[in-house]
């Protein structure tokens, strides 16, 4: 077997949570690409089967569309046993769906907070959970939540407590779910974008100046990079390659946190 020949994922099945569009989408290409079967999650039914119909065309590979609302545990043991069904056993779930609310944390209220932790934690909790007891039926897989360097650092200048918060709690997760599921074989990382320009970013870009250069003045890099440039990343946290690699936090920021 070559070098690249380990990043091949022919064969098998990965999940994209939040896949229709943005970095989902980019994702679930980019494992589409490398020879996966991907399943397009995430709520808005429509906009799904056309993503993954897009995806099938651009690639050749088959994919799905499920639709789910991550934080209702009866639809995510539903969307498993779907692609159980379509495709066998997942071998590959990436926690990608994640919202952000920002309020300043005297103003957040309690409805907010809840909806940014349950979507981006408890969410990313339930589609582990079910996943992997189905990974811990068939002899393992890898996990790869979406999480963000805003889990390391204070962001500036958009308050965003719930939305920290609750990616500082993927990185706890990660690391126990890499220590309990090690003996079948099963891999739990983490992918810490910074900025990435998906539709929301690019709007800031071009109407929030001050906030604009306040990200860019923390960046090794000049340009923001868009979500395909996390696709590699999540192809080798997904494939063989990484077969070494389990509980690790890999950040992708244009150099964000060294700063």
């Amino acid at each position: 077997m070559t070098v690249l020949d380990q990043f091949r994922l022919d064969g098998r099945t990965a999940i994209v949570t939040g896949g229709n569009r943005g970095i989902g989408r980019a994702l679930a290409t980019a494992l589409a690409e490398a020879g996966a079967n991907v399943v397009v999650a995430n709520r808005d039914e429509e906009s799904g089967r056309e993503t993954a119909a897009e995806i099938a065309s651009e690639t050749g590979a088959d994919t799905l569309a499920v639709p789910v609302d991550v934080t209702d545990e009866a639809m995510v043991e539903a969307m498993v046993e779907t692609v159980r069904a379509e495709f066998g056993t997942p071998d590959v779930l990436v926690n990608n769906a994640g919202i952000t609310i920002n309020v300043p944390a005297e103003e957040m209220s309690l409805q907010e907070w809840r909806r940014v932790v349950e979507i981006n934690l408890t969410g990313a909790f339930l589609c582990a959970k079910h996943a992997g007891r189905a990974m811990i039926d068939d002899g393992g897989g890898s996990i790869v939540n979406v999480s963000s360097v805003s889990a390391f650092v204070a962001n500036h200048p958009q308050p965003q407590v719930g939305y920290n918060a609750s990616k500082a709690g993927l990185e706890g997760m990660k690391n126990q779910l890499a220590s309990e599921w090690a003996e079948y074989d099963i891999r739990v990382n983490n992918v810490n974008p910074g900025y990435i320009a998906t539709d929301m970013v690019e709007e800031v870009l071009e109407n929030d100046e001050t906030m604009a250069n306040a990200w860019r003045r923390r960046m090794l890099q000049d340009e923001i990079a868009p979500p395909e440039t996390l696709g590699p990343l999540v192809v080798f946290l997904s494939s063989e390659a990484s077969s070494y690699v389990t509980g690790e936090s890999v950040t992708i920021d244009g150099g964000y946190t060294v700063r």
